[in-house]
């Protein structure tokens, strides 16, 4: 991998921080650092879900959740978190992160990647598209629904 690497067990409670603190820039309910490293300890370890650190403290995480396609016989994969604190952004940490992702979706022999964002999020939209994702809705807004149950 590039400079970004796969957590590890001894990882834990930096994921769920860099979660945890995630959720708490945007204004987003958390359950909690604590919370948050549980259960990706419990995630990474079913081989569904891959965690990628960057940089010291670690500055930045990517959350990559596996599952099977329906399109093809191979997995595809959907980068659920990617995060970067804001005072190591635009130090090539998301794209360090990106990289990383991308080696490991081939890696596993995923055939496709998927990742959602804000609609304001420019910066966001810039990484992406850098490393060759595109807008599959073109000048059409494109929306997720979500519910609680």
């Amino acid at each position: 991998m590039s400079g970004a690497r796969a957590a590890g067990p001894g990882d834990l409670g930096a994921a769920g921080a860099l979660l945890h603190r995630f959720n708490a820039e945007f204004g987003e309910a958390s359950p909690g650092a604590e919370r948050l490293a549980a259960r990706v300890g419990e995630l990474t370890a079913s081989g569904d879900t891959a965690v990628l650190l960057a940089g010291d403290g670690p500055a930045g995480i990517l959350v990559i959740r596996f599952q099977p396609s329906l399109w093809s016989q191979l997995d595809e994969a959907y980068i659920a978190e990617l995060y970067v604190v804001p005072e190591a952004r635009r130090r090539g940490f998301g794209g360090e992160l990106m990289t990383a992702a991308l080696e490991l979706c081939r890696a596993r022999g995923c055939d496709y990647v998927f990742i959602g964002t804000d609609e304001g999020d420019a910066d966001a939209h810039r990484l992406y598209e850098r490393f060759g994702f595109t807008n599959r809705s073109g000048d059409e807004l494109m929306y997720v629904y979500e519910r609680e149950l």
